[in-house]
């Protein structure tokens, strides 16, 4: 495996990138808070100082922030990877941004000869853990070709979507059909609890039929105990949802649940629950720990 540099070591980078260094690879890291690191030189990864100084010892460098600007400014910033990026060097961007952003990002290292690929994942931190990340790529052939045996050690399902960006738009797509997963099971479980339904009786019932879903056998056990333990943040989500409302407006489409979802999530994270994972979406229904957003629609 080619030299491997790893930007941004959050709940989620942390462990992707202790993946890549479990793979065999000669890793460094570089994070904005440089504790996060720690856990990685135990497996014998290189903390750096800055994003360039990683990029100038690296042949291919994963980037997982949280959002378009950050992306942009550990790519162009000072001190950036760009700064110290050689031609042939080839970036992964792991991120969940803008499909725009993300093809003029490509456009603007590629002056410097350095390749882009999007590659954007799903799973929570359970699949950056495990390894078994799906990742949504977009990109050259060549490029891609090029990213897989990383992409392969922190990600089971990977599938080449198109050129540069798509990989973005598709998990754009994820990110509204999880919204209607996630909802739906909430409402369903609020439901039957106000019923006087056994919850984990019924959740075995639904299990057997057509309303299963991985959102129902991993996350409605939160929803019964009303309490939610980090996943994905409903923050992030907002945010991802963001994007995905963005392209629908650009493509002249109305998306009715992500919108609702979006609007629900606006009022959980008024009340102090952004950091949640996102299956305190039950609360919504419930109508507790809300501030504006969805207050008026459950």
């Amino acid at each position: 495996m080619e030299r491997i540099g790893f930007v941004g070591l959050g709940t989620m980078g942390a462990s992707m990138a202790a993946n890549v260094a479990r793979a065999g690879a000669h890793l460094a890291v570089w994070n904005r808070t440089p504790g996060r690191a720690a856990p990685l030189n135990e497996l014998g990864a290189r903390v750096s100082a800055t994003p360039g100084d990683l990029a100038a010892g690296s042949d291919v460098i994963l980037v997982c922030v949280s959002d378009t600007p950050d992306v942009e400014a550990v790519l162009f910033g000072s001190g950036g990877i760009a700064s110290g990026a050689r031609p042939g060097t080839l970036v992964i961007d792991c991120s969940t941004i803008s499909p725009q952003a993300t093809r003029d990002f490509g456009a603007r290292l590629a002056e410097g000869g350095v390749a882009l690929v999007d590659a954007p994942v799903s799973g929570g931190s359970e699949g950056a853990r495990l390894g078994t990340l799906t990742i949504f790529v977009g990109g050259a052939d060549q490029d891609v070709a090029r990213a897989m045996p990383v992409l392969q050690a922190i990600g089971k399902t990977i599938t080449h979507l198109g050129p540069l960006g798509s990989g973005q738009a598709g998990k754009a797509v994820n990110q509204v059909i999880i919204s209607g997963a996630y909802l739906g099971v909430a409402e369903g479980i609020v439901l039957g609890m106000r019923a006087g339904l056994d919850p984990r009786r019924l959740v075995e019932a639904l299990s057997g039929g057509a309303a299963q879903s991985w959102v129902l056998a991993n996350r409605s056990e939160r929803m019964i105990e009303d309490d939610y333990p980090l996943g994905f943040r409903v923050a992030l989500h907002r945010k991802d949802l963001g994007i995905a409302l963005q392209m629908a407006r650009q493509l002249g489409l109305t998306l009715p649940v992500a919108a609702l979802t979006a609007d629900m999530e606006d009022g959980l994270m008024a009340g102090g629950h952004g950091d949640e994972d996102m299956s305190a979406l039950a609360r919504a229904i419930r109508g507790e720990g809300l501030t504006g957003g969805s207050g008026g629609l459950v």
